[in-house]
């Protein structure tokens, strides 16, 4: 069968010759192109090999579609963490994931030197409630170790029936003895703006993630603020874990003009892509400070490194998550997908946001180094959950006397306050 396929291609190739369509160096390109043919079917020619060996000695019979879905995983597996191979159920669960809520723990998660690791916890849920921060690594779940796991065997473990127990031993960053906790799963439901009036003309803005309406929810929201007398903005993207891209660069948009560049991305081809602002802004003069943290991925790595490259903002608190690469969902014939990393996306400056695996280096780093204990981290998280009481108003589930200050957030109004010193409106 090879040698056919080979002979097919050298008869074809001397055709052309003869129909004077090839030129020598043409020629040449195609003799590389089968000679790359031949040494790609004599490796795949191991992996028939190993298949047939498994088929025929095997102590039990497998069966033979197990056997190349798991050829499958192990060869997507050498890419890198955000890569999958997506059997039919896996991707038909992965296009129902943006309905916007499911029964699970409320935590962003990927593969990190093959343990399940905490890209981000989302507010508001149980993860976020038991005090799980960026980094942690999940080492069981119900008590069975999670090193070489899939990603989407973790998922399927972690959700379950809202109202379920699930328990899950993590390991804190910089820590080596297991924690054992158990969660009880529900509805995660995802808010993905929160705004108020911090202090004088000051106003805070957070945004969770960004979701369908996110860029449109700002807008609306600044608005307001602005209506209460806002001359300066806190832009909080902490475990913000990213979503649509489109929305990241609407939210760039409402703050820098001039068509400026925003992110562009690169695949293995330099197939350049550049999304670029409008020629006006909203909001272009509007003082601004963003927070970000190690929870802080994606899309918000996208706002920040956008703003700290055209100096429209100061970035306060510590180095970002470091993911920033493109994932394209391919269906394949049989109802499978492959989510297949196809580029990385860049700063404006051309900084790689992409964590190196290598070398841990990536993620967009601070202006302003502001970094908070963990106990501190946490209950700061904690105390920005919000119950609303009688009279409808939103108040922090935490006690006013027990709350802590968040000392990033401070910091960030110090400086907008300097600036405003510094720079009097006319």
């Amino acid at each position: 069968m090879r040698k056919f396929g080979r002979r097919k291609i050298i008869l074809t190739v001397l055709l052309f010759v003869s129909l004077g369509l090839f030129s020598s160096d043409k020629i040449s390109t195609l003799k590389a192109a089968t000679s790359n043919v031949d040494k790609t079917l004599e490796q795949l020619k191991i992996l028939i090999e190993v298949f047939d060996y498994i088929q025929q000695h095997y102590v039990e019979e497998k069966n033979a579609k197990d056997l190349l879905n798991g050829a499958a995983h192990g060869m997507v597996r050498t890419l890198d963490p955000f890569s999958q191979f997506l059997e039919p159920e896996s991707h038909k669960e992965m296009q129902t994931e943006t309905e916007g809520q499911f029964g699970g723990l409320g935590i962003r998660i990927e593969i990190r030197d093959e343990w399940l690791t905490v890209m981000t916890p989302i507010p508001d849920t149980p993860a976020y409630r038991a005090g799980i921060l960026p980094g942690d690594k999940i080492v069981k779940i119900e008590g069975v170790s999670t090193q070489g796991i899939s990603l989407q065997d973790a998922v399927r473990k972690l959700r379950g029936q809202p109202g379920t127990i699930v328990k899950i031993s993590i390991v804190h960053e910089g820590l080596k003895e297991p924690l054992e906790i158990s969660l009880i799963r529900e509805i995660i439901k995802i808010e993905s703006v929160r705004s108020r009036m911090v202090e004088g003309k000051i106003g805070y803005l957070q945004l969770i993630e960004f979701s369908a309406k996110t860029d449109k929810d700002m807008n609306r929201a600044i608005q307001n603020l602005l209506n209460e007398g806002m001359e300066a903005l806190v832009l909080d993207l902490r475990y913000n874990p990213g979503g649509l891209l489109n929305v990241a660069v609407n939210v760039v948009k409402s703050f820098i003009g001039d068509q400026k560049l925003i992110v562009y991305t690169e695949g293995r081809k330099a197939n350049r892509v550049e999304y670029k602002a409008d020629p006006q802004s909203p909001y272009a003069k509007l003082p601004l400070v963003v927070l970000v943290n190690g929870g802080s991925a994606s899309g918000s790595e996208i706002v920040a490194g956008a703003l700290q490259d055209h100096h429209r903002a100061l970035i306060l608190g510590t180095t970002t998550f470091g993911k920033a690469s493109v994932q394209s969902v391919i269906p394949l014939s049989d109802g499978s997908g492959l989510r297949l990393t196809t580029a990385k996306y860049y700063t404006p400056a051309g900084r790689a946001i992409q964590r190196d695996e290598k070398n841990g280096k990536g993620g967009i780093a601070p202006d302003i180094l502001v970094e908070l204990p963990r106990e501190m981290e946490i209950k700061i998280r904690r105390q920005q959950e919000e119950i609303y009481g009688k009279d409808r108003a939103p108040r922090s589930v935490i006690k006013k006397e027990e709350q802590v200050e968040d000392i990033a957030l401070r910091r960030a109004m110090e400086f907008l306050k300097a600036r405003a010193l510094l720079n009097p409106s006319p």
